[in-house]
């Protein structure tokens, strides 16, 4: 199997990197097609002019991403069954405002719920751990950088669902549900970074006011202004720093 539609790839990045995106794009568009095998070690090394090294970790990645499969003494093949793949979120998407909005657009339909469940079902060790992520972020303010602390605090609440899915999927998002750590936003002075997290502080009271008294109808509410706000509040931010 020869590969003429390939040629050596650039040195700009990462080559384990670029080989794993070259597939993997490949893959997605249907030009390497479901159950296709892969040419050889050694006939990619000839195509990419790249080490075998660059070939086998490219491929271990491609393995982890569900879009390739490896059979005993036949190759590596392109799976077919894409509910096997693992959902992913775009890297270079989440780093674009557009990518960011999406993120946020996702989080409402899980931490709406979210919120609600923590109201009607957490216990008192969930509630400790809802309020002391409360005032780390009340305490954060001053600093300005209050990323961690806000994570902290939406974890808190996901975890007092008692439903281990809600945290496993805020923790594959990770730092992307926080619009201003993904894409960095200068603002004009601290005080209005200060008057921003002002804002999300009280929201996040709000939040907690409902959590609190097992109002879950209250607390779907409560999550649902603060991100609706938070998106439109980042949205700003962004369009005047763009203007």
């Amino acid at each position: 199997m020869t590969m003429p539609k390939f040629s050596p790839l650039p040195p700009a990045r990462n080559l384990t990197e670029e080989l794993t995106a070259t597939l993997a794009a490949r893959i997605r568009s249907g030009e390497l097609v479901p159950a296709e095998k892969l040419p050889t070690e050694q006939e990619m090394i000839a195509a990419f002019g790249v080490s075998r090294t660059v070939v086998r970790e490219a491929i271990a990645a491609l393995r982890a991403e569900g879009l390739v499969e490896s059979r005993q003494g036949a190759g590596v093949f392109v799976v077919g069954d894409k509910r096997r793949r693992p959902f992913r979120l775009d890297a270079d998407g989440a780093e674009t405002v557009e990518g960011v909005l999406a993120i946020m657009e996702l989080r409402r339909s899980v931490e709406i719920e979210a919120a609600g469940l923590a109201a009607e079902r957490r216990g008192e060790a969930d509630l400790k751990a809802i309020h002391q992520a409360v005032e780390a972020f009340d305490a954060a303010i001053a600093s300005g950088d209050a990323v961690a602390a806000d994570f902290q605090f939406h974890k808190a609440i996901c975890k007092a669902t008692g439903n281990p899915y809600f945290s496993s999927f805020l923790e594959f998002l990770g730092y992307h549900i926080i619009p201003r750590q993904t894409v960095r936003v200068q603002v004009s002075s601290s005080e209005e970074m200060t008057r921003y997290l002002q804002k999300v502080a009280r929201e996040h009271h709000q939040i907690v006011t409902a959590i609190e008294a097992r109002d879950g109808a209250a607390a779907r509410r409560a999550m649902g202004r603060h991100l609706t706000r938070g998106r439109d509040r980042y949205a700003n931010l962004v369009s005047t720093v763009d203007g």
